[in-house]
């Protein structure tokens, strides 16, 4: 019994402490594809962090495009965010776009490199140009910092399964992180998830830079 109450506690208090810095973090351990998209398996508004990877090859104009699936079952407030690791100078040109498709949202003005389901449209976020000045934010959690990119905050009240998409139009690749979600919403499985990858965020071993 005693044993068991201090693991209660440890997990408290890990829990309390995630709560106030961290996304639930996940790695993109196998390309996320149109046939193999990232599936929201929880809830859309827990905040998940997922370290993920562009490879494009500048030969062929926006090779790589990561998708992830969610679905709305009831209106609530959607939250996006496209980061980008500050390594050096390697990524300061890497500017990944992404969007948000789903039904009863516009057609989009800007190209996009996929078609649409039928029936959907698309918010596009763009991120700024190669070489503009980006501000950057210093992350405790995986003791890095970031370049900040396009947040997309808004209600999203008609049901279904919408797909964010990530891609980068100027065929520069690397490595980003997507946000999903904005509260930070935390299970015991989520912790030891956090427990597992941290060590490795915090080494660099999500990157693709070697």
């Amino acid at each position: 019994m005693k044993k068991m109450l201090l693991i209660g506690v440890f997990f408290i208090i890990i829990s309390a402490s995630f709560n106030a810095i961290a996304h639930v973090p996940y790695f993109e351990l196998k390309d996320f594809s149109e046939e193999n998209p990232f599936i929201v398996r929880k809830m859309v508004t827990q905040s998940k962090a997922i370290y993920s990877w562009l490879e494009n090859d500048g030969v062929n104009p926006c090779e790589d495009i990561d998708v992830y699936k969610l679905k709305v079952i009831r209106p609530m407030n959607m939250y996006l965010e496209i980061i980008v690791p500050v390594v050096d100078d390697i990524y300061e040109d890497f500017v990944p776009w992404y969007a948000l498709v789903g039904p009863g949202l516009p057609i989009p003005s800007q190209y996009i490199p996929f078609e649409l389901p039928e029936g959907y449209g698309a918010i596009v976020m763009e991120n700024v140009e190669p070489g503009e000045p980006r501000l950057t934010f210093y992350e405790p959690f995986g003791g890095k910092s970031y370049y900040n990119g396009p947040i997309y905050k808004d209600k999203i009240t008609e049901r279904g399964t919408y797909y964010v998409y990530c891609w980068d139009p100027y065929e520069q690749g690397g490595d980003y992180t997507i946000v999903i979600g904005n509260l930070e919403i935390w299970g015991p499985l989520d912790i030891a998830r956090a427990l597992i990858y941290t060590p490795l965020i915090r080494l660099g071993l999500e990157l693709h830079i070697n």
